[in-house]
């Protein structure tokens, strides 16, 4: 077998044009029988080298300007020198042994050969280089691609592609491989080309100007009649009957057309650190009505055609959209900083494209299943946890500017407002608000990004109540008003949010309830201060005579007119502990009076203590008090100081450690002092008095009046010269 390094090509290879110029002679030259020269003179000097087919190669697939992709060149072109090769190994192998007749003939241009004439007179019989140009109209196989007749320029190349490989067969090529490879590589490089029309076809389709209606009905059957030609790849590897994979082409157009398009929204307006969540939001509605309008003109316009041929076009477009727009989003979310582009950006995805009116109508409803998710997994969750750290500083910035408004009305003076009878603070709304706003946006996306914003608002709310009491309560802002418009406002907060969001807020009770119950007491503080005062003119000399009393009445009652616009149950709670507060600063006067009563004004003072505890309890039973237990506490003291049968005061002081249990010998002894019985007497109603309150400790009654705490309370001291009296 001769070696290839001997072969040296001929002139008529130096060039494309060579080899169709030296054959238009040989077609007119007379026919040849085999036996007049020995083969081998033409194989010496036909065979081209590797490198020349490649040069050859390289020109064309320039001139052919296939840039839609270049891996369908690729992939042709290693077919192409892959069968060259083969064909070379195989006339080397079955022509070796010949020998040339006449030496050096096949290096002289001035000596015909034979052999060639009889190749050139065998290949003129299957077709010339002009037969793949032009057609029966006139127009070239790249004029039908040009003009986008895709199904009659495919029908011209099968029908060349199977003249070549029939002449491949018959061995019409054996002698001249060049014009077989020439004429090959113009079928590949025409195949190529359509495959590259094909992608053009698809990029165009979705663009502003549209496709031609035509061309487009033309893609799919181009596509299936490539298939059905090329089924599967032949056993003997032969290039050109090779499958071209249109399908897959035309899917991989598909692809970079939808990531083109989604490429297109917002270009150069990608977030950043200066850019605000509006920038964001107006980059994703113009992702989402692009994608949007693009979908619906598929399955409107597009699918319909493809439908015909059975292409699944939908699909292929659907999956494509969604993957691109994922790319988008997810590159969106790499830059995205803040609270509200993060949350801009859950939002769109789980609200506006996931929605099934995405596309404005039911039926082109994007479908869940098929579908991937549009982030994946980690991604989402890193999202959420990006958003929940930006959610816990945002969220405490929020209460830290309520307390900052409310700071402010404090430095103004302002009073609260009245709404529906009531003392009104913005405060319970703005925290409404705040929570309500928050935990609705997160249940929009998640059900555990709902979750845990109750969780963050419950931990803020629970810092910032007593940041709030402690800051109020150090203000000079402090007035029955704004502590009665706060005490309504944190009853609601504690009856509405445990309500509304059962599970969550139980931890606020407490401290919600600690600081109502500070209110209440500033409250109650204040009208102490504004009442003790008048006090001092009970059980004085001048008490039997005036009416100290009435002044301390309208002081309870303007208190009570105050309570009236708190909310019933905390309003109830003070009320009582005024009227507690009332009648056991009055006891107090009695049991350690500034002047002693003897005899006349004794009775004097015990029918005013009468009067007066009837006046205390007409008052605040007026009032709405329910504290009906303190009305026998004054009217049992008097008694016992102003009873004329003095047997009779031991059933008084039965009467009075029955009804409150709280009193101790300390309080007898003090009630006994001021009627001066005797040392005996004395002694016999202490003794009977410390029986009674041991019994009852025995029998624990101390436990159905607790809560009713009043002598306890009382401190009294108690004289030498009584004690004396009474041991």
């Amino acid at each position: 077998m001769p070696s290839p390094q001997t072969v040296t090509p001929g002139p008529e290879l130096q060039s494309l044009k060579e080899p169709a110029e030296q054959q238009t002679p040989a077609r007119g030259a007379r026919r040849v029988s085999s036996g007049d020269a020995p083969s081998t003179q033409y194989e010496d000097t036909a065979w081209p080298g590797l490198g020349t087919l490649r040069r050859a190669f390289t020109r064309v697939s320039q001139r052919a300007r296939v840039l839609e992709n270049p891996n369908l060149l690729g992939h042709s072109s290693r077919f192409l020198f892959r069968s060259f090769r083969r064909t070379l190994e195989e006339g080397v192998a079955g022509d070796g042994p010949q020998t040339p007749a006449v030496p050096g003939a096949a290096h002289s241009p001035e000596v015909p050969s034979r052999g060639m004439d009889g190749v050139s007179q065998r290949a003129s019989t299957w077709l010339g280089p002009e037969e793949l140009k032009v057609d029966a109209e006139g127009k070239s196989v790249a004029d039908l691609i040009t003009e986008r007749q895709l199904l009659a320029a495919f029908a011209q190349l099968r029908h060349r592609e199977t003249q070549l490989v029939t002449a491949k067969a018959s061995r019409a090529y054996e002698q001249d491989p060049t014009d077989f490879a020439r004429r090959a590589m113009d079928v590949c490089l025409h195949y190529d080309r359509l495959a590259s029309e094909i992608g053009a076809i698809v990029s165009e389709t979705l663009g502003q100007d549209g496709v031609d209606a035509a061309a487009l009905a033309e893609l799919a059957p181009v596509v299936r009649a490539e298939e059905e030609a090329h089924p599967e790849p032949p056993a003997d590897g032969d290039f050109l009957r090779t499958p071209r994979h249109w399908r897959q082409h035309w899917e991989d157009a598909v692809r970079r057309s939808a990531q083109e398009r989604v490429q297109q929204a917002g270009v150069g307006e990608a977030p950043g650190d200066n850019e605000g969540p509006s920038d964001l939001a107006r980059l994703l509605a113009e992702l989402g009505g692009l994608v949007r309008r693009d979908l619906q003109k598929v399955r409107l316009e597009v699918q319909p055609v493809y439908a015909a041929a059975g292409f699944p076009a939908w699909e292929a477009y659907l999956h494509a959209f969604h993957s691109a727009v994922a790319q988008r989003l997810q590159e969106l979310a790499l830059e995205a900083r803040g609270f509200e582009q993060l949350y801009v950006l859950l939002d769109w995805a789980v609200n506006v494209y996931g929605s099934p009116d995405f596309l404005s109508t039911p039926d082109l409803a994007l479908p869940v299943e098929p579908l991937p998710p549009l982030l994946a997994p980690e991604v989402w969750a890193q999202l959420e946890t990006n958003y929940t750290s930006f959610l816990e500083t945002k969220i405490a910035s929020c209460f830290e500017g309520i307390l900052q408004m409310e700071q402010s009305r404090w430095a103004t003076a302002e009073a609260p407002d009245v709404l529906q009878g009531r003392y009104h603070s913005p405060l319970s709304i703005d925290v409404h608000m705040l929570v309500a706003e928050h935990v609705k946006a997160a249940g929009a996306i998640s059900a555990e990004l709902e979750a845990t914003t109750l969780r963050i608002c419950a931990q803020a709310l629970g810092i910032f109540v007593p940041r709030f009491e402690k800051g109020f309560l150090e203000s000079e802002a402090v007035s029955e008003p704004h502590l009665g418009a706060y005490i309504n406002a944190c009853e609601e907060l504690r009856t509405s949010l445990l309500a509304r969001f059962p599970g969550t807020f139980e931890e606020l009770e407490k401290p919600l309830a600690a600081t109502t119950s500070s209110f209440q007491k500033r409250v109650l503080q204040g009208f102490q201060s504004d009442v003790q005062p008048l006090f001092r003119a009970v059980c004085t000399k001048a008490w039997l005579t005036q009416d100290v009393l009435q002044p301390l009445m309208d002081k309870v009652v303007a208190f009570g007119r105050h309570l009236e616009r708190v909310v019933p149950t905390r309003a109830q709670e003070i009320l009582q502990e005024a009227h507690r507060y009332v009648v056991r600063e009055y006891l107090v006067q009695v049991l350690r009076p500034r002047e002693r009563f003897r005899g006349v004004e004794r009775v004097t003072g015990s029918q005013k203590m009468s009067l007066d505890a009837q006046a205390i309890g007409y008052t605040f039973q007026g009032l709405g008090s329910e504290a009906s237990w303190l009305d026998q506490a004054i009217p049992c003291v008097s008694e016992i100081l102003g009873e004329t049968y003095k047997d009779n005061i031991q059933r008084h002081l039965v009467t009075l450690i029955k009804s409150y249990h709280d009193v101790r010998r300390k309080h007898v002894l003090a009630m006994l002092a001021l009627r001066r019985l005797g040392r005996r007497r004395n002694q016999r109603l202490l003794q009977h008095a410390q029986d009674l309150l041991r019994a009852a400790a025995k029998a624990g009654d101390a436990g159905a009046t607790r809560g009713r705490v009043l002598f306890a309370e009382i401190e009294v001291t108690v004289s030498t010269d009584v004690l004396v009296t009474c041991i």
